[in-house]
């Protein structure tokens, strides 16, 4: 009798299955290449993490490269960079985080208040025009306003102070980063916020202005309470990413002068692993920055789940 209900119910799965494919045919076809670029851009290349567990070589495969298990994982450990890679990465990740974060919500909440559309429009516009230009090109543009002959030294010059070797002193690298994404990223940043603002409702807004609440107070009880939601995913989003900071910039800004603070988990991988084909070491380093991320976006989720009950999951 057990055998028959599993059979049954198997058999009434299939159905069930079979109706929905064939009632929402379109649905999955639209679906199909996203479901298809997952598949091929981010589950089947899981294939080839285990390249950090063996000794591979290209001419060998991954399945005929010899199997050394965590060896790779403790050199990366017991090295002469893993504190220093390590520090750069989180103190680099943790204050763009705090300075970079808040920007465009600030930045929304401020252009909420302008009531000049024409005004508003030009600042918009301003600030979304960096996300567009190359990255290569904000960094030559970053390179040449930093050097010694350059604007940031003659501005500096001009209020009677010292030039600045920028991007040769490890210690102003950090500076240089944070404020330039900030000014790179804080207009679009703003783009997500100021759709959420839009969609609060006016009633609350004409209800507190009869109440006699000003426009900070709304922005403080209504403006900011209806974002907060959206706040809360992003700040997941980009906790999740902390470790994964982009290389590209890092990498087309620093030099050997300034790795004591530039050197991150990244740029160490891509030495390792592109430059000098130590291809087995730079994934059991990849792999252990997955990792860390993953736990940072299980534990955060967790934790704003149970603070604000607002989560991913």
């Amino acid at each position: 009798m057990p055998v028959k209900e599993t059979r049954t119910s198997k058999k009434s799965l299939m159905q069930r299955i079979r109706r929905e494919l064939v009632v929402n045919r379109y649905n999955f076809l639209l679906l199909a290449p996203v479901l298809l670029y997952y598949i091929l851009f981010h589950y089947w290349p899981m294939y080839g993490a285990q390249i950090a567990f063996r000794d591979y070589s290209p001419a060998k495969g991954i399945l005929s490269s010899p199997w050394v298990g965590f060896q790779y994982f403790q050199q990366f450990f017991t090295s002469y960079y893993f504190g220093r890679l390590i520090v750069n990465t989180v103190k680099l990740s943790v204050f763009n985080l705090l300075w970079g974060f808040p920007a465009p919500v600030l930045l929304a909440l401020l252009l909420n208040e302008v009531t000049h559309q024409g005004f508003k429009r030009v600042v918009q516009t301003i600030t979304y025009l960096p996300h567009f230009i190359s990255l290569v090109v904000i960094c030559g543009i970053i390179l040449d306003f930093t050097k010694l002959d350059g604007v940031v030294n003659q501005l500096i010059a001009l209020f009677g102070g010292e030039p600045i070797s920028f991007m040769l002193s490890p210690q102003w690298f950090r500076t240089v980063y944070i404020s330039t994404s900030i000014w790179q990223e804080i207009g679009w940043g703003s783009i997500i916020y100021l759709s959420t603002i839009s969609s609060i409702p006016q009633d609350l807004y004409e209800a507190a202005e009869m109440d006699g609440a000003g426009r900070i107070l709304q922005t403080i009880h209504i403006t900011l309470p209806g974002i907060t939601p959206t706040i809360t995913v992003l700040l997941i989003l980009r906790v999740g990413r902390l470790m994964s900071l982009g290389y590209e910039k890092v990498l087309l800004l620093y030099n050997e002068s300034t790795y004591e603070t530039a050197d991150i988990i990244s740029t160490y991988v891509y030495r390792r692993g592109i430059l000098n084909a130590e291809y087995s070491f730079s994934a059991a380093v990849g792999l252990f920055n997955s990792v860390i991320n993953l736990f940072l976006v299980v534990a955060v989720n967790y934790i704003s789940g149970k603070v604000s009950e607002n989560s991913l999951w």
